[in-house]
């Protein structure tokens, strides 16, 4: 479903991707781990084809997204649902508003059969019709996340991104919300990427688990497999060992 061959970029003189390359099978979650500013949320960018890559190339369902102009970029973008950090909704609308909002702008679904597909995916993520003419300050943390959930699912994508899925969750709600990612997955045959830190939530929703470090993806592996790696710079970040600065 996505694979991504030698893709380098560059900001200035950081080189952030150094000739990475992966590989999702159509309906599996993987999860990318890495310490922060390794490249993660530049990778999700590239797959959306907000960023483009300096070298390499970067396939969604076998289409090259860099060589798409604006409105085959913005088709394959409807391909995609985000899960951004803090949920990122707009405050300014309700929550039914917020689950409608690519619906209204994409589709010309009668108005009922939009309501309809609002409520159908409030009850997929476990949100009651009263909380639909909330207003995003109106919710708990975990609300928000779920509403954000619900509209990334609203167009029925078939690829799902999640950015730092369960940022400023407690425990409790960021594994409900765990169990609901890979809940909606199992349900809705998505395919799914995650960039976390959070390894509690990498094992639960994960098929595979891959390491980004210096560029590159240096392991790959189940959860099982990450678990039992010798690479010290897996195991380091797993058990969240800083290096000996001494040894720098």
């Amino acid at each position: 479903m996505i694979r991504i061959v030698g893709v380098h970029k560059s900001f200035g003189e950081k080189h952030v991707l150094q000739g990475l390359g992966l590989e999702i099978e159509k309906g599996e979650t993987l999860v990318i781990i890495g310490r922060s500013g390794c490249g993660k949320s530049v990778l999700l960018k590239h797959i959306v084809g907000l960023i483009k890559p300096d070298q390499g190339q970067v396939f969604l369902g076998g289409v090259d997204m860099a060589q798409l102009d604006r409105n085959e970029l913005t088709k394959q973008r409807m391909r995609c649902g985000v899960l951004f950090q803090g949920a990122a909704l707009f405050d300014s609308l309700t929550v039914a508003e917020n689950i409608s909002f690519y619906l209204d702008e994409h589709t010309e679904l009668p108005k009922e059969e939009v309501e309809g597909k609002v409520r159908q995916k409030m009850r997929m993520v476990r949100l009651t019709d009263e909380l639909l003419d909330k207003k995003p300050a109106q919710l708990s943390g975990g609300q928000k996340k779920r509403v954000g959930l619900a509209r990334a699912l609203a167009m029925e994508p078939e690829i799902m991104l999640y950015d730092e899925p369960t940022t400023g969750l407690d425990p409790i709600t960021a594994d409900a919300i765990n169990k609901l990612i890979r809940e909606t997955q199992h349900v809705l045959g998505t395919t799914g990427i995650a960039v976390t830190h959070d390894m509690a939530s990498a094992y639960t929703i994960a098929d595979r688990i891959a390491m980004l470090d210096d560029g590159r993806i240096i392991a790959i592996g189940t959860p099982e497999e990450m678990r039992n790696s010798r690479d010290k710079r897996v195991t380091n970040f797993i058990n969240g060992i800083a290096e000996d600065i001494s040894e720098n």
